[in-house]
């Protein structure tokens, strides 16, 4: 059988077909551009990964501490494979979606809705995990906006939104420098480090002893560190989730801006972790691994706080991984409809707008509830990304194994290695941190597989009333009756009813008048005026506008008609001078809407701009 995937430039699909006609190559990115726009979660986790295997081995004692070498090069080869696995999700699902897309097509709806809500849970936890981790780092360094906290995240939040509102390339763009600034000190820091047998005399690091053959260590132990450093693979999966985003040739873009990332992140990693080990550092509350490390290969001059600001900056920009990925992901639910259909609206640029409005509302709120504590978020970290790694290569193992391409069981052996080793990740996380606040996880997802069920069988009822995929009849002209609302004679009457008359032959004129004297004045002025269409007054007792209307639309001699109603109104010149208009009209409709089967019309009469 033939390869299951074909050689070519660029495997485009219908959505990037619409995408190449309706925007510019200019608002997407580019291979390098991927890294700042969907990397940065994975690039900024070498920051908090190693620190977390460390505090976990730390509980065994100041010799457990060499075993994060091993520990980290498993973590590497399942980095290797996640990458590996993810080019296949990139090549084989070009419009986007990840984990979702090939749960779809291979394991099924109820599989497809467990991997949506997962990443769901993880994009809005990265969103308020990566600010909160920033802005932590910040207050380190200046004690004195330790009281700012929740606003400084806020803050950061609404700038990630406006920049990707103008569209992911913006935002690419702006953080391309501190980005490379990272990377760059980074490397300089471990490439130093490894020039170096002992800490820089001026590092400020009190080094622990550590055996060269540590004590026995439980198998427990050594998972719960792997699962803790795994949790520096998260964001991994963004640029599967997000392929539309390149220019063309985009299939071949993100792939090679996963391999990119995946080279970028498994070197730091093990880097990091050979220093840790011959700098004999141990976690501390009052200085992070990773500046341990820095203080150790540079000391403390100026590149030392370079690189320190240049973490604290992209801790915090890492968030924009999620904005890559969510709305996209939104729009691809949204045409399962799984979810409301405004979410696959695009602006003139090629941004789902309301994805990244939703995504700010939930992480604001996330912070605002936790008051932007990182320590509160990361025990939810990583269990909804880790799920939807499973699916995803259990996806790819049932893909191999129908499409049955030549050596397609490598591959399958490839991915179901990886299944288990992400699957044995995510059940150690939600053993070790369900009382630490995990089991929040556990509940938020099934409650958003429990919401998506019900919008489905919303939208279901929908089509079955509208008979949708069915031949309807051959469509039969009906005599309309329009009826114009007035409340005086006036231009704007005029306009109404000339437009009612453009529409049908059977116009008239309804008004609702309180006042006797004022009801006798209109029907003196309408009877002068003469615009050839019937005035009919209502004489209400209360002063409600809405009740008469109605039931003038239900007697009997308008029963079983198809009627119109035209509702003019004022269109102020200035958006602030609508609060000054009567909003009787707005009121009507509304009824009307509710509570009739009339169609419901609103005209309105723009002022001039003299």
């Amino acid at each position: 059988m033939a390869e299951s995937f074909p050689d070519r430039e660029d495997r485009e699909s219908p959505q990037d077909q619409r995408w190449s006609s309706e925007g510019s190559e200019a608002a997407r990115i580019t291979s390098i551009e991927g890294i700042p726009a969907l990397s940065l979660d994975a690039i900024s986790s070498v920051a908090y990964g190693p620190e977390a295997m460390l505090a976990v081995l730390a509980t065994a004692g100041a010799g457990a501490l060499a075993k994060i070498e091993p520990i980290t090069v498993a973590i590497v080869v399942l980095l290797a494979i996640l990458v590996l696995s993810y080019r296949q999700v990139i090549e084989a699902f070009p419009d986007g979606g990840g984990c979702y897309a090939v749960s779809k097509a291979n394991l099924g709806i109820p599989a497809s809705r467990l991997a949506a809500a997962s990443l769901v849970v993880d994009y809005v936890l990265t969103v308020a995990v990566s600010i909160s981790a920033g802005v932590a780092a910040l207050v380190s360094a200046f004690p004195s906006l330790s009281s700012h906290t929740l606003v400084l995240s806020l803050v950061i939040l609404a700038v990630l939104m406006v920049l990707n509102l103008r569209g992911l390339a913006t935002s690419a763009r702006a953080f391309i420098l501190p980005t490379a600034v990272f990377i760059g000190g980074i490397y300089v820091v471990i490439i130093s480090g490894l020039l170096r047998s002992h800490p820089v005399a001026n590092s400020g690091m009190h080094p622990v002893a550590i055996p060269k053959v540590a004590g026995a260590i439980g198998v427990f132990l050594i998972l719960k560190a792997f699962a803790a450093g795994c949790s520096a693979l998260t964001g991994v999966e963004a640029i599967a989730n997000d392929v539309p985003a390149f220019r063309a040739p985009r299939v071949r873009r993100a792939m090679r801006t996963e391999v990119l990332l995946g080279g970028i992140l498994g070197s730091m990693l093990l880097g990091l972790s050979v220093l840790a080990v011959r700098f004999h550092v141990a976690p501390t509350a009052s200085q992070t691994v990773l500046s341990q490390i820095t203080g150790a290969s540079v000391g403390r001059g100026w590149l030392y706080y370079v690189i320190d600001l240049a973490t604290t900056l992209i801790l915090a920009l890492a968030a924009n991984t999620s904005y890559g990925g969510l709305p996209v992901l939104a729009s691809l639910l949204a045409r399962d409809n799984l979810v409301p259909h405004v979410f696959g609206l695009r602006a003139d640029r090629p941004v789902y707008r309301y994805g990244v409005v939703v995504l700010t509302i939930l992480a604001a709120l996330l912070l605002i509830g936790v008051n932007a504590n990182t320590d509160a978020l990361i025990p939810l970290f990583a269990i909804g990304v880790f799920t939807g790694f499973t699916l995803s290569q259990a996806g790819l193992v049932r893909h191999w194994y129908q499409q049955r391409p030549r050596r397609w069981w490598a591959r399958a052996i490839l991915n179901g290695v990886g299944a288990a080793m992400t699957a044995v990740a995510t059940v150690i996380f939600l053993v070790t941190k369900f009382t630490g606040g995990a089991w929040i996880v556990v509940v938020a997802i099934p409650i958003l597989i429990f919401v998506f069920s019900r919008i489905a069988r919303y939208y279901r009822d929908v089509a079955s009333e509208l008979a949708l995929g069915s031949t309807p009849g051959v469509p039969q002209p009906q005599k309309v009756l329009i009826l114009v609302t007035v409340a005086s004679v006036s231009k704007m009457a005029e306009h109404a009813l000339a437009t009612a008359l453009s529409l049908g032959d059977e116009v008239i004129a309804l008004s609702v008048q309180f006042d006797d004297e004022r009801a006798d004045s209109l029907r003196s002025e309408w009877d002068r005026w003469s615009p050839g269409v019937d005035l009919v007054i209502l004489r209400p007792h209360s002063r409600a506008v809405a009740a008469p209307a109605l039931a003038y639309l239900r007697s009997p001699q308008l029963r079983d008609r198809q009627i119109m109603v035209l509702i003019p109104e004022v269109e102020p010149r200035k958006w602030r001078h609508r609060l000054l208009q009567n909003q009787r009209g707005v009121v009507l409709a509304n009824v009307l809407r509710r509570q009739s089967n009339v169609n419901v019309a609103r005209v309105p009469y723009r002022l001039s701009s003299d």
